[in-house]
């Protein structure tokens, strides 16, 4: 268990972090978004011990974090720390090495890594042939060479294309089955909606909304709902309740008090009513309304 406990940090007059405070549990994986400069990879440089906070604390199974402790976690930076001439088989071997991997343990690591991530037939080649996309993996390899306790990335996904994307989340699936915590920020909402179980929504270094993806979306769905009837009269639904938004025979009614039944009594009056429920909303929606 990773605990980020009311994190607080200022550099002169600005605050980047005010009171930032969240939780990452084993086998967990935790999309940690926000817009530029709201305070994700300060929070994330607090956790890995690159920054120091003003105030507050950093846990792991409730006690404060360690030397020790961190050199087990696989960090990958939002800077992209690769030898551009180094080989690619290498620079892994290389890391793994400075991790405390044997000669031969880093090798096999290397080995297998690159073959989850599709860089065995890169192996040889330098980090500056490579495209953004493979210089990618091999920064996730890096990152993943000494089999960390904690993963904590930044951007993990930036400049990835789908199946690069696939590989990736795959293989961090695979360590959250094996019980590691992962924590990583993303712009991609639609994909940290795809693979999280929990999300933090930060916003001028205050977190905004938490939780795990389904609590979120259920808790922001109630009081909208959306009504599709068929064989109405056009504008049948100018008369419901709420705030109405029509588009053909579907209804999106929002602030609705209560459990909607006068909205289906009238629908039913309507015509054939096909689809009546409480829309669920986008992560990107909710996005949209906690940082508004």
């Amino acid at each position: 268990m990773i605990e980020i406990n009311d994190l607080h940090k200022r550099y002169g007059d600005k605050t980047a972090l005010d009171g930032v405070t969240f939780s990452v549990r084993p086998g967990e994986m935790f999309g940690f978004v926000g817009a530029n400069g709201a305070g994700k990879t300060t929070t994330m440089r607090i956790l890995m011990g690159v920054l120091t906070a003003d105030s507050g604390s950093v846990l792991r199974d409730g006690r404060p974090l360690t030397f020790e402790d961190r050199r087990r976690f696989g960090y990958m930076p939002e800077e992209r720390g690769l030898y551009q001439k180094m080989r690619v088989a290498e620079q892994v071997e290389y890391f793994g090495r400075l991790s405390g991997l044997t000669a031969s343990g880093a090798k096999k690591a290397t080995g297998d890594l690159l073959e989850q991530l599709s860089l065995t037939e890169r192996a040889n080649d330098t980090v500056d042939a490579l495209s953004l996309g493979n210089q990618q993996r091999v920064q996730l390899a890096v990152a993943l060479v000494h089999t960390p306790e904690v993963l904590v990335l930044d951007e993990p996904f930036s400049g990835l294309d789908p199946l690069a994307v696939d590989a990736l989340a795959g293989v961090l699936a695979a360590r959250c089955e094996a019980g590691v915590p992962v924590l990583f920020s993303s712009h991609q909402l639609d994909l940290v909606e795809r693979l999280c179980h929990s999300v933090g929504i930060i916003s001028a270094g205050r977190m905004v909304a938490s939780g795990t993806v389904d609590d979120l979306r259920d808790r922001e769905g109630r009081g909208r709902l959306r009504v599709v009837v068929r064989g109405a009269s056009p504008g049948w639904a100018a008369s419901l309740p709420g705030e109405v938004v029509e588009n053909g025979d579907e209804a999106l009614v929002s602030d609705v008090d209560g459990d909607g039944q006068d909205i289906l009594h009238l629908a039913v009056k309507a015509g054939k009513v096909e689809h009546f429920g409480w829309q669920r909303p986008t992560l990107t929606e909710i996005f949209r309304e906690a940082v508004a």
